[in-house]
């Protein structure tokens, strides 16, 4: 299993490095990110999906934190996550079950 969990790591590493994907924001604005993004990368990695969640939450925590605190900017928050995985289903999920289909023949 550690094998398989160092080739999807290797994979997505190699996704991110081909194409930040998400949000669509400018060089500039992403630049402001990257020691966060390379402290990340640098890391053991994110192994569980209790970490993803705790990292997403925090992150969604520390947004709030600079925002009055109203029913608007409690729903962008939400909603930002939300459209994040949107995004990231559209790219890899769908293309995966699309690749699975193809390996596996699609339901008559």
């Amino acid at each position: 299993m550690v094998g398989n969990n160092v080739n999807v790591s290797y994979r997505i590493n190699e996704l991110i490095k081909k194409e930040f994907i998400m949000p669509y924001i400018n060089e500039e604005s992403r630049g402001k990110y990257w020691r966060i993004v390379n402290a990340i990368q640098d890391s053991e990695g994110i192994i569980t999906k209790g970490d993803l969640e705790y990292l997403i939450f925090t992150l969604m925590i520390k947004y709030m934190s600079t925002r009055e605190y109203r029913y608007s900017t409690l729903h962008d928050t939400v909603y930002s996550a939300m459209h994040c995985a949107d995004e990231f289903r559209r790219r890899y999920l769908d293309k995966r079950e699309d690749e699975a289909r193809e390996e596996n023949g699609d339901i008559e």
